[in-house]
């Protein structure tokens, strides 16, 4: 398997979504450390089978993030589970999971399985929505990043800005208190410039949206990120 401790960059995709063949051909020769296939809306077996079979064809490791039990199939190096710690309601926490471990229980790979806690900041995204989050204040995102650390010793804490720039400071301070936990950052990063200051703080750094509005920029973050 892939060592995800020297992980800076990630490209996320969204099955739901098109994309160019060339770009796509360009993401997947970026240098980027690995490409994450998930969405929110509109996430089915059909369009994930489409977009794993073409990133397959190259060697940057894959990730199915879990978005749904239907969506999820064989293929993926990683499967990233999130646990949505801002969430109003423990069905985004636990219950969904607990689902699908009734379902698939039985052939899991649990080497393959990757539990993140999700801090999602920005109210007006989707998923925020989606999920019926609490906008947490810098105290409370503190305090998730503490939990998912020391109480539930997950290997991930993504702070998730969703489609929005996020405030450098707060995940500097979110970043101070990790030590085994890694952070992730995800969120409105659209230029080189952005990717370095947000690297500077974040241990991996996640580039989606920019990759549908403007590629060309997207796919330098790499080699900022990545010097």
């Amino acid at each position: 398997m892939y060592n995800m401790e020297e992980w800076k960059h990630v490209f996320k995709l969204d099955p739901a979504k098109d994309i160019d063949d060339e770009i796509l051909d360009q993401v997947c020769e970026s240098g980027t450390d690995a490409i994450i296939v998930g969405g929110t809306d509109n996430v089915t077996l059909d369009n994930v089978l489409q977009l794993l079979s073409y990133i397959r064809r190259y060697t940057v490791p894959v990730i199915l993030e879990i978005s749904n039990i239907e969506s999820v199939t064989p293929g993926f190096d990683y499967y990233f589970v999130p646990m949505v710690m801002n969430s109003k309601e423990k069905r985004w926490m636990m219950d969904i999971q607990h689902e699908a471990v009734v379902e698939y229980g039985d052939i899991i790979n649990w080497d393959e399985m990757v539990a993140e806690g999700y801090c999602i900041m920005n109210p007006n995204a989707k998923v925020f929505k989606h999920t019926n989050c609490i906008l947490p204040t810098e105290e409370d995102a503190i305090a998730h990043a503490r939990m998912a650390e020391h109480l539930f010793h997950l290997p991930f804490f993504y702070v998730e800005y969703s489609g929005t720039y996020g405030d450098p400071h707060l995940v500097k301070k979110v970043k101070e208190q990790l030590n085994e936990t890694k952070l992730i950052y995800g969120g409105g990063i659209t230029t080189k410039e952005e990717a370095e200051e947000m690297a500077q703080f974040a241990d991996i750094i996640v580039v989606g949206n920019a990759l549908y509005d403007n590629p060309k920029e997207a796919l330098k973050t790499v080699k900022a990120v990545k010097k």
